[in-house]
């Protein structure tokens, strides 16, 4: 039985309790014959009597004589009423003597007050309180149906605010709600000039890139009341709850103006009606068209402003985006390299880390990772310092964190065997030959054999520059790095392992975009393929397919060619660097993981750096660590040179 079940019988468990102890205490069917006082001493005569019971009544007038007979049942008793005399007393206690029946005498009156009002009058007061307690139970169960339609809208504690110094790398996106801020502090300066201020914010972006803390910190700037919720909270099984909801959330936002009402999730509930291949949701659909009425209904500025996040914007309701309602979406981009160093020296705030440490050269490294990802990459980095005994959180710390991250924790109880352990290296090495010989393929940064994950070993490969848009030169180029493992497996084992799955799978949907979305192949500028608004269908139904079967059999063979000509390019790379090859994959058969620099200084000087031997270069990192320079133990000789110069020209 669950608890809800329990909730709604219990107080008729407790009703019924009650009314069995009630039934026990006042004797139950109990039979109680009244006797007058001259048939009772003619009982005492005849020795017919158990049991004798006598006390004054209240007023002190008479006595009050109960008690049993020898033939009464277990429920029955008899009542007499006697003269308040000695005689009485003195008659009563003489047939004792004789008959030897149980005699109680009670001289105080007050005694027997105090048994009739346990008797008489306490059941019927207990009895009246369960009764009220039950009614009063029934009132409040009915009261929280009725707030069932009520708005789960939360009110923002002053205890959490958020301000944009809490939102680091989104500066285009802050400027854009400045105005929002603006208004809510001082809504006449706009009104004043006729302007209309956006009645609804739609912020768009990835999962992680900060969309919710963005709108807290709009709300903390403008230090107006923030009511938030999410869009799953509005939608219910009975038809209606979902708009009433709406409702209440608007006339209690109304009470607070200027305020901002946030919704999370907003596709949830703002979803396209009457699409799908099973039609629409009757609740969803009547919560949205109450969403669509109170925001059109606002009178003219009357202060509430409503901000809705969502990573699905493809899937709302087009009634939603049209001016009047949600009329500006901002976008929120996965930050740069200079927003990912801003992020993390705020996430930094409540850390301790080495002195050495650089966050610019951390933010390199993060391409594509969003807030969220860096802020879990420093808190990786955290524990893990926490679990080596350390006092700070250093570079050893970070690299790590940033490989869990991305692959997973290290399997080191995983053992390769000799000729695993060589396929592995020279495949990962081969990604690495071809990334240094192709200017438009991704720059290698870090090349492990160690198994992290699902994969044997990894390669990190991360583009040369940050850029809005790749050539068609960039494209193949970036086909041949992620060819260059399978090519070394043939080039030096003449076989083929399962290890370039994935691989594939990257250069194919590279090939293919190229083909059918980018006009970059012989069939032309022209997009044969492209993601569809299809809501409600699966993932084989996304694609719009706007060609015939003809022309599917020629972007196979487009994708086949280009996909076999970038193989050629990267054998011949490979065929003209074997000493570099197997350079790279013997340093990783010894070292097991190179970072950049070891693989730069391979290729510079054919064999590992040296640190004892080199004392030039030790001699360096103890003049930059005297001089303070972040990240000093990451870079290499060329650079150790360059910021120790720079640092002493700014000294002088």
């Amino acid at each position: 039985m669950n608890n809800k079940v329990k909730r709604n019988i219990s107080p008729y468990i407790a009703l019924l309790f009650i009314i069995i102890v009630m039934y026990l205490l006042t004797g139950g069917n109990s039979n109680i014959n009244k006797l007058s006082y001259s048939d009772f001493q003619k009982s005492l005569k005849n020795d017919e009597v158990k049991t004798v019971v006598v006390s004054p009544n209240q007023k002190g007038s008479t006595y009050e004589i109960t008690g049993k007979m020898k033939d009464y049942k277990k429920n029955e008793s008899y009542y007499v009423v006697a003269p308040l005399s000695d005689e009485t007393l003195s008659y009563i206690t003489k047939m004792n003597d004789k008959n030897k029946f149980k005699l109680t005498v009670s001289a105080d009156p007050a005694s027997n007050v105090f048994v009739e009002f346990i008797v008489n009058v306490l059941p019927y007061i207990i009895i009246g309180g369960v009764l009220i307690w039950f009614f009063n139970k029934q009132i409040t169960s009915n009261n929280k149906s009725l707030e069932f339609g009520k708005s789960k809208a939360k009110l923002q504690d002053d205890k959490n605010k958020v301000t944009f110094k809490d939102v680091a790398g989104l500066s285009e996106e802050k400027e854009e709600l400045e105005e929002l801020i603006g208004f809510l502090k001082d809504p006449k300066k706009y009104t004043k000039m006729g302007a209309r201020i956006p009645k609804g914010v739609l912020l768009v972006g990835s999962p992680g890139t900060g969309k919710t803390l963005l709108a807290k910190a709009v709300a903390g700037e403008a230090n107006a009341p923030f009511y938030f919720i999410s869009g799953s909270d509005f939608v219910e099984l009975y038809v209606g709850i979902g708009a009433s909801r709406v409702r209440d959330m608007f006339r209690q936002a109304k009470q607070t103006a200027p305020c901002l009402i946030f919704i999370d999730e907003i596709d949830a509930v703002g979803r396209q009606r009457g699409t799908g291949l099973g039609g629409g949701h009757d609740e969803r659909e009547q919560t949205l068209n109450q969403l669509l009425t109170e925001m059109d209904g606002f009178g003219r500025n009357e202060g509430i402003i409503i901000i809705a996040a969502t990573n699905r914007p493809d899937v709302l309701d087009p009634a939603l985006l049209r001016p009047g309602r949600f009329d500006r979406q901002i976008t929120v981009s996965l930050p740069d390299a200079k927003g990912r160093e801003e992020i993390l020296e705020v996430h930094s705030r409540d850390k301790i880390f080495a002195p050495d440490i650089s966050f610019k050269y951390i933010a390199k490294r993060t391409v594509g990772f969003s807030g969220a990802d860096l802020e879990n990459l420093l808190n990786e980095a955290a524990l893990l310092a926490v679990r080596r005994n350390k006092n700070e959180i250093t570079m050893s710390e970070l690299d790590e964190a940033y490989d869990r991250v991305i692959a997973g924790p290290a399997k080191k109880s995983h053992k390769y065997t000799e000729h695993e352990k060589k396929v592995v290296a020279y495949h990962e090495a081969g990604h690495a030959v071809v990334g240094i010989k192709l200017d438009g393929a991704n720059d290698v940064q870090k090349i492990t054999i160690v198994p992290r994950g699902v994969a044997g070993g990894y390669n990190l490969m991360l583009p040369k520059e940050e850029t809005y848009m790749s050539t068609k030169k960039e494209l193949l180029e970036t086909i041949s790095g992620l060819l260059g493992g399978r090519v070394s497996e043939e080039l030096v084992f003449n076989e083929m392992t399962t290890g370039a799955h994935n691989d594939f799978e990257k250069a194919t949907k590279i090939a293919r975009s190229m083909v059918t979305e980018y006009g970059m192949s012989s069939l032309g500028p022209v997009q044969l393929e492209h993601q569809e608004s299809s809501v409600f269908l699966g993932r084989d139904y996304n694609k719009s397919r706007n060609f015939s079967d003809a022309i599917a059999l020629q972007i196979d063979e487009e994708v086949r060619k280009i996909i076999n000509e970038q193989y050629e390019v990267t054998k011949k790379i490979l065929s003209e660097n074997r000493d570099l090859l197997d350079l790279i994959a013997n340093a990783l058969i010894e070292h097991e993981t190179l970072t950049k620099e070891q693989i730069d200084y391979l290729v510079e000087n054919g064999h590992m750096m040296n640190e004892e031997k080199n004392e030039t270069f030790k001699e360096l990192k103890e003049e930059a660590k005297e001089l303070e320079i972040k990240g000093y133990s990451k870079m290499n000789k060329e650079e150790l040179e360059k910021e120790i110069k720079k640092v002493k020209e700014e000294n002088e």
